[in-house]
């Protein structure tokens, strides 16, 4: 089978995986230091051009090499100066990694990526 990648290209073609994926990204958001998940091209488009929020975030990336396998999640974040960067990246792959466990218990633990693309 070939790897199922998500991005803005390639929307999530199950609307189950979509679903975890908005839960990945709301759980991403509630921790402390993180500012907002990185936008993508199509989320400063929608600002500008006035459109209501649609779909998964950007800064969110979940991809499966079939569909026994553990979640591939790539997590682009941008953190608060403030914060110390290595610890948002590690609370914020602990939390992926809970959350992930809490929605999908049967699956193997996830091999999740966090990118700091920013301080504000």
């Amino acid at each position: 089978m070939t790897a199922q990648r998500v991005d803005e290209a390639a929307p999530y073609q199950n609307p189950a995986d979509a679903t975890l994926a908005v839960e990945v990204a709301a759980a991403v958001e509630g921790v402390a230091g993180v500012a907002f998940l990185r936008p993508g091209l199509t989320d400063r488009l929608r600002s500008v051009l006035g459109r209501g929020a649609a779909g998964v975030p950007a800064g969110v990336r979940m991809s499966r090499v079939d569909g026994d396998g553990p979640w591939q999640v790539e997590i682009h974040v941008v953190a608060l100066r403030r914060a110390r960067t290595v610890d948002v990246a590690r609370v914020v792959r602990d939390t992926v990694e809970r959350r992930l466990a809490a929605l999908a218990p049967t699956l193997p633990a996830p091999h999740v990526t966090v990118t700091v693309t920013g301080l504000v």
